[in-house]
């Protein structure tokens, strides 16, 4: 399993070990599935980095599921958002045509972007998916981002989410990815 994704995923201002992918290794022992995971999240990077960086990563590892966590950067930067569905679209392709099952994790941004940005930010994920017949998961921090105090689950930039969130966000990783290991 290549987990392609940002800071959310490389457990940026974590303690090495507490992020959720670790966390989806421990899972994935206790349920006795014979999965490695390779971690290739880089801190700040977006989704053209990691276009740039797939398919070595793929030749690589030769991974038969690919989890696709960015787009969140692409957004706080205020990039193109038809750039960054063209980076996910062609991402997600180019892990299928290695044999991978792929995994979108989806994103949205705070509504200080604007309503029509933040929902056709939101939205590309969905359409996506559907377009290539991946799976999604909707909100990477659903329960984590949108409740009514989030701040506590967040570290003092709050912007990564904090070592107790974690668990939550495997949560909402884990019914789409486990479906793909069968």
């Amino acid at each position: 399993m290549l987990v392609v994704g940002d800071s959310l995923s490389a457990e940026y201002g974590l303690k090495r070990g507490t992020g959720w992918v670790p966390l989806l290794e421990k899972q994935l022992s206790d349920e006795k599935k014979n999965a490695r995971v390779v971690n290739a999240s880089i801190s700040g990077d977006t989704t053209s980095g990691g276009l740039s960086r797939l398919p070595a990563l793929l030749a690589q590892h030769k991974p038969a599921v690919v989890v696709i966590e960015l787009g969140g950067n692409d957004a706080l930067r205020g990039l193109p958002l038809d750039m960054t569905e063209k980076n996910l679209s062609t991402m997600t392709q180019t892990a299928k045509k290695a044999g991978a099952r792929v995994l979108l994790v989806g994103m949205q941004v705070p509504p200080n972007y604007g309503s029509a940005y933040a929902a056709t930010f939101s939205g590309l994920f969905s359409k996506i998916a559907k377009a290539e017949k991946v799976a999604l998961v909707p909100f990477f921090l659903k329960g984590v981002a949108d409740v009514a105090d989030p701040v506590a689950n967040f570290q003092a930039d709050r912007i990564h989410p904090n070592e107790q969130s974690q668990a939550r966000m495997l949560a909402n990783v884990w019914p789409e990815l486990k479906k793909l290991l069968k």
